[in-house]
C-alpha cells in the first residue's frame, strides 16, 4: 500500500497523472548549417524556448527543459544576430509538434500521431550579423478560394513584390487562403517564391471549422505552418505572432470573435519576461482590436494585453482582415497605459476586395478594396526601436501614394461646383492635406467622412450596365478614414495644374497632381 501511495505521489509530483512529461533538448549554434547537433557544435545560453504557454530559457550550455502535454507544439524563440534554418518553401524551421495521439478527425486534416516524446528536441540556429536598420514584407489577407485565385495571388502580387530589393523577410496577417485548408500547401509554395524567409499568421478562414473548442480550431494551420502563437527577435525588434480568433464563438457557439485564450496571454507575458524594454514590441494578429465594437473583439482580452505591453514605450500593432486601410491610435480612454498611443496599422489587403473587379492586363482582379484602397502591400521598416511604413500599390510606381478624384473638363460657368478627392492611401485623420492651382498658395484641404467617389464609379460600372462587365461586381463602399476633398476654385479658360501634397505621421511628403481643362 505504502508503494502504491508513494507511486501516485510522484505521479503527481511530475504531472504525469496529467498527461504531462519534461521535454528537453539543446538550442546550439549549427556551425555547418547540416541540422545536426555535432560534437564540436556548442549551445547556445539565453535562449528562449517556450510550449505556446511556459517560456524558460537555456542554460550557458544552451539546454532548455520545459513542461508538455498532450498537444503542445514545442519552439525555439530567434534572438537577433542568429538565423533559423529555412524549408523548400523558406518557412522557418523552428518547431517541434507534439501530438502523441494526432489530431482528430476533421474536414482538413490535422497532424498525424507524433508518437512518444524525443529524449532530445534540439534546435538549430546559425550566427548571422543582423542590422538594427531593417525592412520587411507585411502582406495581408492573400486568401485565395480556388486554385485560380491562388494564380491571382501569385501573378498580381508575388510576381511583382519578389523582384523588390531590401526586405530581409516577410509576415502575412492571416487569411491566407478561403476556408479550403487543402489550398495552404499551395500558398506555402506561392509565398516560398518570395525568396525571404516567411512568418504567417492564422486568419478566421484558415481554421478548422468541425471543431466545438477554440484550441482545436487551428490544427490544419498546425499541420502545414506550425504554432498559430509564437515570436522572434531581429535586430532591436520583438515580434509577437498571434492567433487572435475565438472559434466557436463563447457566447452564441456560431461563428467566431475577436479575441484571445488565457493561455496566449500568458505565452505574451512570459515571453516578455525575457525581452529588455528598449526593444520595439511588434504584436502581429489578424482582427484588429476594435475598441468601438466589443462584439468584434473581447475588451477584457485587450486590457490583458495593454496592461502587459505598459511597460514597453515602443510599440506597433499590425492587423488585416478588413480588406481596407486605416490608422488605429488607443490611448488612454481605450485602457492604454503607455505615454504615447498604442498605433495598430489595419493592413490593406494583397487580395484587395476578395478579387473584384474588372480584369487588368495580366488578367488579374483590380480589386479596389471598399475605402478606395487599391491592392497592394506595406513595407515596414525599423531603425533601432523607431519604424515607419510605406503602401506599394501593386502595378503602380512605389511613389504613388495619393488616388485623386475629379473631372478632365469643366465649363469655365460650372467649375466651382466641382469637388476633388484625394483618398491618402496611408493617411491618418490628424495628416494634413494641401493643394494649390497653378503654383498658387496652399490651400489646407477639408477630411471627409465618406465613400470614395472613385470607388463608387467603379462600381456604378456593374450597377449600372446594361451588358455583362467582366469580372465580379465589387463589394457596396465603406466609409474610407484618409479622404479629403475641395471644391474647384473660380478658373479661367485653359488647362490648369492641381497639386496635392500630404505629409503623413512620420514627417514625410506625398504628392499627386492632375490636369483640368476649363472652356468657355
Amino acid at each position: 500500500m505504502k508503494k502504491l501511495y508513494w507511486s501516485l505521489l510522484a505521479c503527481l509530483l511530475t504531472g504525469t497523472v496529467f498527461g504531462q512529461e519534461m521535454a528537453k533538448g539543446t538550442v546550439y549554434n549549427d556551425a555547418n548549417a547540416n541540422g545536426r547537433l555535432d560534437k564540436k557544435e556548442t549551445g547556445i545560453a539565453g535562449v528562449s524556448v517556450s510550449n505556446g504557454r511556459e517560456v524558460v530559457q537555456t542554460d550557458k550550455n544552451g539546454k532548455y527543459e520545459i513542461p508538455v502535454q498532450n498537444d503542445n507544439i514545442i519552439f525555439v524563440i530567434k534572438p537577433s544576430g542568429y538565423e533559423l534554418p529555412l524549408d523548400a518553401d523558406n518557412h522557418p524551421k523552428f518547431y517541434y509538434i507534439h501530438k502523441p495521439n494526432g489530431s482528430p478527425e476533421l474536414k482538413y486534416p490535422g497532424v498525424t500521431a507524433t508518437g512518444a516524446l524525443p529524449k532530445s528536441i534540439d534546435f538549430a540556429l546559425k550566427a548571422k550579423e543582423e542590422p538594427s536598420s531593417f525592412s520587411a514584407f507585411v502582406f495581408g489577407d492573400p486568401q485565395a478560394y480556388t486554385a485560380e485565385e491562388m494564380e491571382f495571388f501569385k501573378n498580381g502580387v508575388v510576381n511583382e513584390a519578389k523582384l523588390k530589393k531590401g526586405p530581409l523577410f516577410g509576415i502575412s496577417l492571416g487569411d491566407l487562403v478561403g476556408d479550403d485548408l487543402s489550398l495552404h500547401p499551395s500558398y506555402k509554395q506561392t509565398i516560398g517564391q518570395m525568396g525571404l524567409p516567411w512568418f504567417n499568421v492564422m486568419g478566421n478562414h484558415d481554421m478548422n471549422y468541425d471543431v466545438k473548442e477554440d484550441y482545436l480550431s487551428d490544427e490544419g494551420f498546425e499541420k502545414v505552418f506550425g504554432p498559430a502563437n509564437y515570436s522572434f527577435n531581429v535586430g532591436n525588434t520583438h515580434f509577437i505572432i498571434l492567433d487572435d480568433i475565438i472559434y466557436p464563438h463563447p457566447e452564441t457557439g456560431k461563428g467566431y470573435q475577436g479575441g484571445l485564450r488565457q493561455d496566449q496571454i500568458d505565452f505574451v507575458a512570459n515571453d516578455l519576461k525575457f525581452v529588455p524594454k528598449d526593444k520595439l514590441i511588434v504584436l502581429a494578429y489578424h482582427i484588429p482590436l476594435n475598441p468601438e465594437n466589443s462584439k468584434s473583439f473581447r475588451n477584457e482580452d485587450r486590457q490583458q494585453i495593454f496592461n502587459i505591453l505598459s511597460d514597453y514605450p515602443n510599440t506597433l500593432g499590425l492587423s488585416a482582415h478588413t480588406h481596407y486601410q486605416q490608422q488605429n491610435f488607443f490611448a488612454n480612454e481605450h485602457g492604454w497605459k503607455g505615454s504615447k498611443p498604442y498605433h495598430e496599422y489595419n493592413v490593406g489587403t494583397t487580395s484587395g476586395d476578395w478579387y473584384s473587379g474588372l480584369p487588368n492586363d495580366q488578367g488579374v482582379p483590380v480589386s479596389t478594396m471598399r475605402d478606395g484602397t487599391p491592392k497592394g502591400y506595406a513595407i515596414l521598416s525599423i531603425d533601432g526601436n523607431q519604424y515607419k511604413f510605406d503602401y506599394k500599390v501593386v502595378g503602380k510606381d512605389d511613389k504613388y501614394s495619393i488616388g485623386l478624384f475629379g473631372p478632365a473638363v469643366v465649363k469655365a460657368k460650372y467649375a466651382g461646383r466641382y469637388q476633388i478627392y484625394a483618398n491618402f492611401f496611408l493617411g491618418a485623420s490628424n495628416d494634413q492635406v494641401r493643394y494649390r492651382v497653378d503654383q498658387g498658395d496652399w490651400v489646407i484641404m477639408d477630411k471627409v467622412e465618406g465613400e470614395d467617389p472613385a470607388y463608387m464609379k467603379e462600381l456604378l460600372a456593374y450597377d449600372g450596365a446594361n451588358s455583362l462587365v467582366a469580372g465580379r461586381r465589387p463589394s457596396d463602399p465603406v466609409q474610407s478614414a484618409h479622404l479629403w476633398k475641395f471644391k474647384l476654385p473660380k478658373l479661367k479658360a485653359g488647362k490648369h495644374l492641381v497639386e496635392v501634397e500630404a505629409v503623413d505621421m512620420f514627417g514625410r511628403t506625398h504628392a499627386a497632381q492632375k490636369e483640368i481643362e476649363v472652356v468657355e
